[in-house]
């Protein structure tokens, strides 16, 4: 079981930055795919970025790539995502999540149904 809690949304202004954070409970997280997702009004949930818990492989949307990084400090349980160049079309409800499984293709890791547990989410409104 993993409990996830993320931080770091607001508002800012276009070409701004934002760094979230997700707080994960669980002696296992080191064992944890983890993932960014996120979802804006009146669209399903769509994957940002994922990195593997065994190979540390990050994985990003094509709309975020050189704009966002994933990394994660498995000593302190703590997952980011670094936000940097935001757009208007970033502005989103944004998930962290977990899956116990090694998702061995990017299908798999940036997949909605791969990952089991879920944080209540992080709004991030960018300006124009």
């Amino acid at each position: 079981q993993v409990l996830l809690v993320e931080s770091g949304g607001g508002l800012v202004q276009a070409g701004g930055s934002l760094r979230l954070s997700c707080a994960a409970s669980g002696r296992t997280f080191s064992r944890y795919t983890m993932g960014w997702f996120r979802q804006a009004p009146g669209k399903e949930r769509e994957s940002v970025a994922e990195i593997d818990w065994l190979t540390s492989r990050t994985y990003y949307a094509d709309v975020v790539k050189g704009r966002f990084t994933i990394s994660r400090d498995n000593a302190k349980n703590m997952v980011y995502l670094q936000m940097n160049s935001l757009k208007p079309e970033d502005t989103a409800v944004y998930y962290c999540a977990a899956s116990p499984r090694v998702l061995t293709s990017e299908v798999a890791a940036m997949r909605v149904n791969s990952y089991d547990y879920w944080g209540q989410g992080t709004q991030v409104t960018v300006s124009s």
